[in-house]
């Protein structure tokens, strides 16, 4: 753990704990929850549904999900329910030949900020423990309404998991920081360009770039929204079929598109 990688031995795994395995040539990382025993929670396209971008990405992330060699995983065969998206599959099965890192939380802004990617760590705190896995286990049994890559994915679940949080607005993007880094790099290119009237020198450009996926990133963080809201796991799965959440925070009803 530290300033250039996450990167954990199995055996410091704790239950609670939010880690991720990068796919294709860390392009886009799994994430899900450990919850003891060798088994992750984790989400994923259920079957039929669609990845959701209609972009040349879709097939980076078919990548993401538990062991589909069509080979049999006698640890979580029998566990793996794929209707809804959300699985429980053993460690390897979920790292699919990856390695495996663990998710921080509660850094500081300077931490944050010297992180070169989205999607390893936060400014917001996480829950106990114990209310981390059973957030999980209840998602596992309702689900985490429908994946989409860019305002409900993976990382979504989990930061949910550890923190009971939720974007209150479903037309903008959710919590999860490799979706905001997605955004954020051609984000910061289109706003760096007027630089371009002002100076020739490739290395203020650089920099004016720079600065600008990292605040994008800073002020996107879950950690620093205002548009999120406390919402309890027995709420949100109740509320996957009528539509409508509780806020915990707030006690507002809020509408919340449950259904794909």
């Amino acid at each position: 753990m530290g300033l250039l990688s996450n990167r954990i031995k199995k055996e410091r795994l704790k239950a609670g704990d939010h880690i991720y395995s990068w796919r294709t040539a860390y392009v886009y990382a799994h994430h899900g929850i450990y919850v003891g025993d060798g088994k992750v929670i984790h989400f994923t396209r259920g079957r039929g549904q669609e990845v959701g971008t209609g972009t040349a990405l879709d097939l980076i992330l078919l990548s993401s999900g538990p062991n589909r060699s069509g080979i049999p995983c006698p640890n979580c065969i029998t566990q793996i329910n794929e209707s809804h998206g959300v699985v429980s599959s053993c460690l390897n099965c979920f790292l699919a030949g990856g390695v495996l890192y663990r998710f921080e939380y509660g850094v500081s802004p300077a931490l944050f900020l010297a992180k070169a990617r989205g999607g390893t760590c936060t400014l917001a705190t996480s829950d106990p423990d114990e209310i981390v896995v059973r957030r999980a286990n209840r998602l596992l049994s309702n689900g985490f309404r429908c994946y989409n890559v860019f305002k409900n994915n993976c990382e979504d679940f989990a930061i949910y998991c550890k923190t009971g949080l939720l974007v209150a607005e479903q037309g903008v993007v959710g919590q999860s920081g490799q979706a905001i880094s997605i955004i954020g790099g051609p984000l910061a290119a289109v706003l760096s360009t007027p630089f371009r009237l002002v100076t020739a020198n490739v290395y203020g450009m650089a920099a004016t770039a720079v600065g600008v996926y990292c605040a994008s990133r800073y002020v996107a963080d879950i950690g620093n929204r205002r548009d999120v809201v406390k919402v309890e796991v027995d709420d949100l799965a109740a509320g996957l079929a009528t539509g409508r959440l509780q806020a915990a925070d707030s006690g507002n009803q809020l509408a919340f598109p449950a259904q794909c």
